[in-house]
C-alpha cells in the first residue's frame, strides 16, 4: 500500500468509499443523501489543505482530507477525516492515512490537530487515534444521531503537534 496526492482521476474510486460510509450514517455528520457533486466539494480539499489517497497498485483503499480547522486566531491548528473500504478494514490504511497527516500538519508548522465531531459509537476510530497521540478532550452529549444505538456523544479530539 501507498499513499499519494489525490488526483480528478481517483474520484471514480473515491466516490464509492465516500458515498458507503455516509450513507451509513454512523461515523460522520455528513447528509446521508449527499450526491457525489457536494460530496466532491466537500472532501477534494483546494490548498493549503491536501486530499490523499491510499492505493494498492490501481485500486483505492482509503482516503483522507486536511486542512486548517478554524480560520484566524484558530489557523495554527490543522484537522483531518479519514474513509477507508469496507473490505480494506483492518489492514493498517487507517493508520498510514492518520501518520500522513500528522506528518502534513507537522511540516506545515501546525501546533496540532484537533477533530471536532469523533461519534462516541466509533470505537475502532476513538482507539486509532489514541494509539497516534489524541485525547478527547471533551464531549457534546446526543450530538449524533446513530441509526442503531439512538443518540450518542461527539467527541472532540486533539494532538498537540
Amino acid at each position: 500500500m501507498q499513499l499519494r496526492d489525490f488526483e480528478t482521476d481517483d474520484w471514480a474510486q473515491v466516490w464509492p468509499i465516500v458515498r458507503e460510509v455516509v450513507r451509513a450514517a454512523d461515523t460522520f455528520t455528513y447528509d446521508p443523501a449527499m450526491t457525489a457533486e457536494q460530496a466532491y466539494a466537500t472532501w477534494v480539499q483546494p490548498p493549503p489543505g491536501r486530499t490523499v489517497v491510499a492505493h494498492d497498485g490501481d485500486a483505492v483503499l482509503g482516503t483522507a482530507h486536511m486542512n486548517t480547522n478554524r480560520p484566524g486566531p484558530g489557523s495554527h491548528v490543522a484537522t483531518a477525516s479519514f474513509m477507508v473500504a469496507a473490505d480494506a478494514r483492518g489492514q493498517g490504511v487507517g493508520g498510514a492515512l492518520v501518520r500522513d497527516a500528522l506528518d502534513w500538519a507537522r511540516g506545515l508548522g501546525y501546533a496540532g490537530m484537533q477533530f471536532n465531531a469523533v461519534a462516541a459509537s466509533n470505537t475502532s476510530a476513538v482507539e486509532l487515534y489514541e494509539r497516534h497521540g489524541f485525547t478527547i478532550v471533551g464531549t457534546v452529549p446526543g450530538a449524533f444521531e446513530h441509526p442503531a444505538q439512538g443518540r450518542v456523544g461527539l467527541h472532540v479530539m486533539y494532538a498537540e503537534l
